[in-house]
């Protein structure tokens, strides 16, 4: 059956998209962009379907051909679509249909009003007789990044963000062609058997990579940057070249990468995670990122917290490290206090005993009876906290049990990891799988005593073991398979107990920045940034944070010590100013000027923080490098742009900083922290540059730049 070829479009005023249909009803997505203005030249749009689909005895996929009809996706028709509009969500429906296999695909496309991002999510229906064997089905296949021009693909840079325990979110940025060479003579680039991919593994989403990459033209600016919201491990995205233009496929879990499978009965539905992809015309990678910051906030659940942005101390990292009793705890909470926290956490350990095995006995949650000896036990520090008017918190590792605690053999083997039927055991725990009631109604239990009787306002939530690929629930499901269905539970325990406890804040951790993933970040309140404990080290994580987690959701470590200098308080402080203040660090020990720096420094970020929460990042030295010896940050909020600025050894002492939004424009530059800095700053408005001379090294400076009206005539 044919028709005469149509072409869907469908936006709002920042991003229009337009899908190309065919004559045999072949669906394709020809332009994602501006509504208005020049359209890249692509006399064909390169023949991408929507949706890429293998299944079992249906083809193998993308890395071998890429030409259509090799696979299921290829074979899907257009049906339908429809057009819906609700609140500041625009959504394109597009149904698609295989009549030889009965497979239907559902793609869902949302953009919120006024922001150029658009998200990804299909659903599959088996409509057909015969069970389907999915190997992989893809959230986002975008074939338009580029024209199809061989020399758009030079100018094109991939993005990408290395993540490692301590070493979080370090950007690279490398040109495409060194991945995707230009192939010469009479053989042309269309059977994608070259380029750039990067996978997530095992059970921590972003352990080794952030579930994010970009493109970005460097003549013209023009930057796409797309992450996958998934919280697992299993995800995979590439950018290539097909048939002369650049082309992003996104994932969840595949067979060939991570062993995944899925029986698609008669009837079935099969959801893939979804996916977002963030569009800059001009504004390179800081545009794209800003688009991003915004897409965001809109999308998350939410929360009272992403407004008030309280100050959190936790007696964990360069303080108490996992050893908290009475004793050592109540002078933190009076220091604390007194410097203006709000929220108090007490870190891992409370539940230990005199066994020293805090790691393997995990799971019951009872605080150690040794360590709070007083006849109120635990509450007598959970009460002081309250007295000096903070919140109390707690540490949690909800997902684990220790091999040793009473809770590995009072729940059934079903609600733990298993593979082969064998309950999988991880230096020293195992792992609960949330799909299983059992598992389930044991956390439910734990939060409902923490929170709903003990009156505990903030959990911090971590997650320190790989249990590798998976869980194998019943006979013929893949370990891939299980992590998916676990994954997802896990997201729907936490919007329950948020449900149950709306002003409950929750903290996303896992190892650091182990799981830092907008799945995560859209339920969850607060991403712990790392456990990097080297003030010097944390500052190009503090300023990449905002790449991966909007600013009021990015929690860095500020943890002064007594033995550290002025200059190095100051600079540990900064390093949190534009983010979440966690503060910590042996603060009782402090002498008084070091204690005064720490003072201002919540003074000031309290004077600010109403500003953060609409503000959007950039960065005007670059994304850093993790040995940068200038780093700077600056998040523009409507009227003001703040500015983080750290001086590393090894700089010379002044930097110039490039802030094109304020080009031509004349501003005043105020320090606002710390009061005590010998810094000097001059702003020249007709090329958007500011210098900055540090006369010491490290340092770091919080700079407020507002612009200045013109004098009256």
């Amino acid at each position: 059956m044919t028709s005469a070829p149509q072409t869907l479009r469908w936006g709002h005023q920042a991003l229009q998209v337009e899908i190309g249909v065919g004559e045999d009803g072949t669906a394709h997505l020809t332009h994602i962009g501006l509504p208005e203005g020049p359209r890249p030249e692509q006399p064909s749009p390169p023949p991408l379907p929507l949706v890429e689909v293998t299944a079992a005895g249906h083809g193998r996929g993308w890395s071998g051909n890429r030409l259509v009809g090799t696979n299921l996706g290829g074979r899907l028709r257009h049906q339908s679509h429809r057009a819906t509009h609700d609140g500041d969500w625009h959504t394109l429906t597009v149904h698609l249909h295989d009549p030889e296999t009965g497979l239907a695909a559902e793609v869902t496309y949302r953009s919120p009003d006024g922001i150029p991002v658009l998200r990804s999510e299909v659903t599959l229906r088996n409509e057909g007789q015969a069970t389907l064997h999915l190997e992989s089905v893809s959230s986002l296949v975008v074939g338009c990044l580029t024209p199809q021009d061989p020399a758009a693909i030079d100018a094109a840079d991939l993005l990408w963000a290395d993540n490692d325990w301590l070493a979080e979110c370090r950007w690279q940025r490398q040109p495409m062609r060194l991945t995707t060479p230009a192939h010469g003579g009479r053989v042309t680039n269309g059977h994608g058997k070259s380029g750039f991919a990067l996978n997530g593994q095992r059970t921590w989403s972003s352990c080794g990579h952030l579930p994010m990459g970009g493109l970005t033209d460097r003549r013209s600016g023009r930057t796409w940057v797309w992450q996958i919201e998934h919280n697992g491990g299993g995800w995979r995205w590439e950018c290539e070249e097909q048939d002369k233009a650049a082309y992003a496929a996104l994932f969840g879990p595949t067979d060939t990468h991570h062993g995944w499978r899925h029986p698609l009965e008669p009837g079935a539905v099969f959801r893939t995670v979804p996916a977002a992809l963030s569009f800059s015309a001009a504004g390179g990678p800081d545009a794209a990122f800003a688009a991003l910051t915004r897409y965001r906030r809109a999308q998350r659940r939410p929360h009272a917290d992403h407004q008030r942005l309280p100050v959190i101390f936790n007696d964990y990292m360069n303080c108490l490290m996992g050893d908290p009793t009475t004793e050592k705890l109540l002078p933190h909470i009076d220091a604390a206090a007194d410097a203006g926290a709000e929220y108090f956490v007490i870190d891992a350990g409370w539940y230990d005993g005199d066994n020293g095995g805090w790691w393997n006995t995990v799971g019951a949650w009872e605080p150690a009876a040794s360590r709070f000896p007083g006849e109120k036990g635990i509450h007598e520090v959970l009460d002081r906290i309250r007295e000096r008017g903070m919140v109390p918190g707690l540490w949690l590792e909800p997902e684990v049990i220790g091999v040793s605690s009473p809770m590995a053999t009072s729940l059934p083997d079903e609600a733990f990891f298993r593979r082969e039927g064998v309950r999988v055991t991880e230096n020293g725990r195992h792992h609960l799988d949330l799909r299983h009631p059992a598992a389930r109604a044991h956390l439910d239990k734990v939060v409902d005593r923490l929170v709903g009787e003990w009156g505990v306002g903030y959990l911090k939530l971590d997650h320190n073991i790989d249990p590798g690929s998976g869980t194998s629930d019943h006979p013929g499901e893949t370990p891939a398979a299980g992590l998916l269905g676990h994954n997802r539970a896990h997201l729907d325990w936490l919007d329950g107990i948020l449900d149950r406890y709306p002003h409950l804040v929750v903290e996303n951790c896992a190892s650091g920045g182990m799981r830092w993933d907008h799945a995560l970040l859209s339920r969850m309140q607060l991403q712990s940034t790392s456990d990097q404990q080297n003030l010097q080290h944390y500052a190009p994580i503090a300023a990449s944070a905002p790449t991966a987690a909007t600013p009021e959701q990015g929690a860095v470590w500020a943890y002064p010590q007594p033995e550290d200098s002025l200059d190095e308080v100051a600079f540990t402080m900064a390093n949190a100013l534009l983010g979440r203040i966690h503060l910590s660090g042996r603060i009782p020990e402090l002498e008084p000027e070091a204690r005064a720096l720490v003072h201002e420094a919540v003074a000031a970020y309290k004077a600010i923080r109403a500003d953060l929460p609409q503000a959007v990042p950039s960065w005007p030295l670059g994304l850093p490098a993790w040995d940068d010896p200038w780093i700077a940050l600056a998040l523009r909020s409507p009227a003001t742009t703040y500015l983080t600025v750290w001086r590393r050894p090894g700089a010379d002492a002044t930097a110039t900083l490039h802030l094109p939004h304020l080009r031509d424009t004349a501003a005043g530059v105020d320090l606002l922290y710390p009061s005590v800095s010998r810094a000097v700053s001059a702003w020249t408005p007709d090329t958007a540059e500011l210098s900055l001379t540090l006369p010491t090294a490290p340092s770091a400076v919080l700079l407020r730049i507002t612009p200045t009206a013109p004098d009256a005539p």
